[in-house]
């Protein structure tokens, strides 16, 4: 029997809009073009940089008027919510979130600061009054290879999680859709 798009099958919930998926691949590629693939300082460098911030800045207010698990609202790591999460985790407990637990809503939260940070002082090298300063360069670069390293460790997660909690968080970014397979 097949389903039509609107239906969920058990153990399904559609969790990422289409704003919040576009959003995700859309900051992956500009990372990954700015990374690996155009030259520091060449113009379009500056202009993926300008369009990474610009993709963080409209999730941001995303986090504010999006769909249920969009909003910052739904998954924000308060102390409570990230103390009790450890302590489950610790003990071999994996309750369900539907959208982000909160370690992966500090991890988000964190990438979304530190690509915030990548585009000013990106910019602030373009402005007169910060031109050729050798210490924004090296701070601009340390956020880069910040922003690799939390990437890395975001990856890792995703997939650890998705084989703990017999979920696929990779696909549920590509779909919207979490599915819960039996244990």
């Amino acid at each position: 029997m097949s389903t039509l798009p609107s239906e969920l099958a058990p153990g399904e919930v559609r969790v990422w809009d289409p704003f919040v998926r576009i959003f995700h691949w859309g900051l992956v590629a500009c990372i990954a073009f700015n990374e690996f693939i155009v030259d520091d300082g060449e113009r379009v460098h500056q202009w993926i940089g300008y369009a990474a911030s610009a993709l963080v800045l409209a999730r941001v207010v995303w986090g504010f008027v999006g769909t249920r698990h969009a909003r910052f609202a739904d998954f924000w790591p308060t102390p409570t919510r990230l103390r009790i999460h450890l302590a489950d985790l610790c003990a071999g407990r994996h309750g369900h979130h539907a959208g982000h637990n909160p370690l992966g809503a500090l991890m988000m939260l964190a990438l979304l600061a530190v690509v915030l940070a990548l585009g000013a002082t990106g910019w602030l090298q373009t402005t007169d009054a910060f031109w050729g300063e050798e210490w924004l360069q090296e701070l601009h670069e340390e956020l880069a290879e910040a922003l690799l390293g939390l990437a890395g460790v975001h990856v890792a997660a995703a997939l650890l999680m998705s084989a703990v909690e017999r979920t696929n968080l990779v696909g549920a970014m590509v779909s919207g859709v979490k599915r819960r397979r039996p244990r």
